[in-house]
């Protein structure tokens, strides 16, 4: 893999999870990472341990759904570690119910996380990238894009996020600009821990029954996504654009 040294990233939602493994492992390629998410505060564990590892790293507070906050963001990364020319869109959040008792308010919350604020933070750093002529942009969908019970809200948003993906490749590709999605499967994270509270179920047990279902025969971590964005904003996939790569231990739908 050819190096990808003094490159700068966002990655939205990098606090936790999955933001917080592709924050780390982006680090690892030897690429500057801006650690992003609602609080400064709750990126510094992260950042700390790029520090620690010899990376370069910095944590920005922001919402994704707020513009001014976004453009601040994004000038103020490009003042401490450069101009984004890598940018991972994983911001999200759940609002899970059934279709007849999903509030207006929940459904907007979703839909604004993340497609308010992947389209605004896409928007934001589309600039940097265009004037490198070289730029790398991977969404975090889901296999929830496909239709799953009780997320009417989350699965209408992840489907979009592909719709927009594609788009962006269209626009950009002319300018050395890639787009991507990455469709997670079932994850192991807090939020999937809250969906077992959720269903009255402990979280061992929520694992062990999506496993048995799963042809890898177990659930996904963090890093198992991680890897493929590695990929995906490498020179390596230079020729890689307006795909959804799902990441599901198996063959999706």
């Amino acid at each position: 893999m050819k190096s990808t040294a003094h490159r700068t990233a966002i990655v939205t939602g990098a606090a936790r999870g999955i933001g917080a493994a592709t924050a780390r492992r982006l680090a690892r390629d030897g690429i500057y990472v801006a650690v992003l998410d609602l609080a400064e505060g709750a990126c510094a564990s992260v950042v700390t341990e790029i520090l620690e590892a010899g990376g370069r790293a910095c944590a920005v507070g922001a919402d994704v759904t707020i513009e001014a906050e976004v453009a601040e963001a994004v000038e103020r990364v490009t003042s401490e570690l450069g101009a984004p020319t890598i940018l991972v869109n994983n911001a999200g959040i759940l609002r899970d119910d059934l279709l007849f008792k999903l509030s207006l308010a929940d459904w907007d919350a979703v839909m604004s996380v993340h497609l308010r604020g992947t389209f605004l933070m896409t928007q934001a750093v589309q600039g940097h990238m265009v004037a490198a002529k070289w730029g790398r942009i991977v969404n975090m969908s889901s296999t929830s894009a496909l239709g799953n019970r009780g997320q009417s809200n989350y699965s209408a948003a992840k489907a979009g996020l592909q719709g927009f993906t594609k788009t962006v490749a269209i626009e950009l590709g002319p300018f050395g600009v890639t787009s991507n999605a990455i469709a997670p499967g079932f994850i192991a994270s807090d939020m999937t821990a809250a969906t077992a509270e959720r269903m009255g179920v402990s979280f061992e047990e929520f694992c062990e029954r999506l496993a048995e279902e799963t042809p890898a025969r177990r659930i996904g971590m963090p890093d198992d996504v991680a890897n493929v964005a590695s990929f995906l904003v490498s020179d390596d996939a230079e020729f890689v654009s307006g795909q959804v790569i799902y990441v599901a231990g198996g063959p999706t739908d």
